[in-house]
C-alpha cells in the first residue's frame, strides 16, 4: 500500500476529492490531504481529516502536534509515494508548469521526489484554450502524469471535455507504482465469449463477461508486460496501456491469436470460446414456424490445441471452466493440449464463475505441482496467476 497525498484545489469537483479520500482509505492506503485557500471555499478541511483519518494540511506555516515533524513541504514530500493533485484548476496547472511555489501544495510539488498525477476539471473552453494546453504539454513533457477529464454537464451550465474523472478512474494511477516485473514480457491474453452467428439478428454464446480476462491483462499492465487483449464481445473498460484486438465469433479469435503467437512469450488462454457454430448461417431472420426447430452445429477450431502443438519458447497456460468432475477434466485438458498450465475452477460455486468480481482458482502444473488459491478478487487472482507463469518464463529463458 502507499502513502498518498491529495492535493485539492479551489473548483467545484473538490467534492469528488472527499469520494477519492474515501475510496483510497479503503484500499489500503495511507492518505494525507492538503488543500488551498481556494479548495477550502468548496470543501472543509474537516471533512477530508474524518475521512483519511489524518490532519488536513492548509499553510505553508502550519505547526503539527509532533515536534519530530520536518518542515511542512519537505515532511510531506518525502512521505509521498504519490501526489494526486484533485481537482487540477487551470491555475494551479499553469502555476507549477512555470515553477511557482507559493503556497504549501505547490511547494510541496516542487520538492517531492514521488510521481504526481493531475486530474484536470475546468469548463470546456477554459481546457481547450492554447495555453491551458501548452502548460499541460510543459509538465507531461517534464514527467507529470495526467488522468484526463472526460466529456460530461459542467457545473457552468455547458457540456463538453472538462469533467473530472471518477474517482476510480484516478485511483487506478497507483498501479502505476507497482514493480515492473514483467517489463520486456510479451503477454497475449484471451478474454470474453464469442458470438456464433445464427441469423442477422441471433447468435449463440455463453454467460461468460470478460472479468477474468481483463484483470489478467490489466494486472500485467500494470507490472511492465507488453500485453496483447483479444476479447471477444464485453462490457469491461479497456485497460490502460493494453492493446485491444476485439473479435466476434471463435474463428476471429482463432486468427488474431495466431497472428500474434510467434512473437508472445505467455499465452492466457481465459476467453470462453465456444466449440460449435450453426453449421448454416441465415441470410434473413429465421422465422417462427408452427413445428419444432433442428439447429445443426459443426465444431469450430480448437484454439488452445493448435497453439499447443505448434508451442516453441512460449508458456502457454489454459482455462478450464467446469461444474463437475473438475480435477479430472482439468489434467486431462492440461495432457491433451500441452499445456504447461491449466487454471480449472467450478462455475457452479458462489464465489466463482462468469460475472462474478471474485474466483477460486485451482492451477495444475505439467510439473505436476498443484496450486489451490483461496478466494480472491479477479485482480489478485490474476496476480497469483502470473507469478506462476512469470517464474516458469523466467526459468525457461537461456
Amino acid at each position: 500500500m502507499a502513502n498518498v497525498i491529495v492535493g485539492v484545489t479551489g473548483g467545484i469537483a473538490a467534492y469528488k476529492a472527499a469520494e477519492l479520500v474515501s475510496l483510497l482509505g479503503k484500499q489500503g492506503h495511507a492518505v494525507r490531504c492538503i488543500m488551498t485557500d481556494a479548495a477550502q471555499q468548496f470543501i472543509t478541511p474537516l471533512t477530508l481529516q474524518t475521512l483519511s483519518g489524518n490532519p488536513v494540511y492548509t499553510s505553508m506555516f502550519q505547526m503539527q502536534e509532533n515536534p519530530e515533524w520536518q518542515v511542512e513541504h519537505i515532511g510531506l514530500a518525502r512521505w509521498a509515494d504519490c501526489v494526486l493533485i484533485v481537482p487540477a484548476t487551470a491555475d494551479f496547472i499553469g502555476k507549477v508548469a512555470h515553477g511557482l511555489a507559493d503556497d504549501l501544495l505547490s511547494t510541496c510539488v516542487m520538492a517531492t521526489a514521488a510521481p504526481v498525477f493531475f486530474a484536470p476539471a475546468m469548463n470546456d473552453q477554459m481546457y481547450a484554450n492554447p495555453l491551458v494546453q501548452r502548460n499541460i504539454d510543459i509538465l507531461r513533457e517534464a514527467g507529470y502524469g495526467f488522468v484526463d477529464p472526460v466529456e460530461g454537464n459542467l457545473a457552468c451550465g455547458t457540456s463538453g471535455k472538462g469533467k473530472m474523472a471518477s474517482p476510480e478512474r484516478i485511483a487506478a494511477v497507483l498501479e502505476t507504482l507497482r514493480e515492473q516485473d514483467m517489463k520486456g514480457v510479451r503477454l497475449v491474453v484471451t478474454a470474453g465469449p464469442t458470438r456464433e452467428v445464427l441469423d442477422p439478428v441471433r447468435y449463440l454464446t455463453n454467460h461468460s463477461s470478460g472479468k477474468m480476462g481483463y484483470a489478467i491483462a490489466r494486472q500485467a499492465a500494470n507490472r511492465g508486460a507488453d500485453v496483447v487483449l483479444v476479447s471477444g464481445p464485453s462490457s469491461q473498460a479497456v485497460p490502460a496501456n493494453v492493446t485491444l484486438v476485439p473479435v466476434q465469433s471463435a474463428r476471429d479469435m482463432f486468427e488474431a491469436v495466431k497472428q500474434q503467437y510467434a512473437q508472445a512469450d505467455i499465452v492466457i488462454k481465459a476467453a470462453a470460446v465456444a466449440d460449435y457454430r450453426p453449421k448454416t448461417v441465415a441470410a434473413q431472420k429465421i422465422k417462427k414456424s408452427d413445428g419444432d426447430m433442428v439447429l445443426e452445429l459443426e465444431r469450430n477450431p480448437d484454439i488452445l490445441a493448435w497453439l499447443g502443438e505448434h508451442k516453441n519458447h512460449q508458456i502457454l497456460m489454459g482455462f478450464a471452466a467446469e461444474t463437475n468432475d473438475v480435477k479430472q477434466h482439468a489434467l486431462g485438458k492440461l495432457q491433451r493440449k500441452h499445456l504447461d498450465f491449466i487454471a480449472a475452477n467450478d462455475v457452479t460455486q458462489q464465489h466463482s464463475g462468469f460475472g462474478k468480481d471474485t474466483n477460486q482458482i485451482t492451477v495444475y502444473g505439467a510439473d505436476g505441482s498443484v496450486h489451490e488459491l483461496p478466494v480472491l478478487s479477479k485482480e489478485d487472482a490474476a496476480d497469483c496467476l502470473l507469478n506462476l507463469v512469470l517464474e516458469a518464463y523466467q526459468n525457461r529463458k537461456p
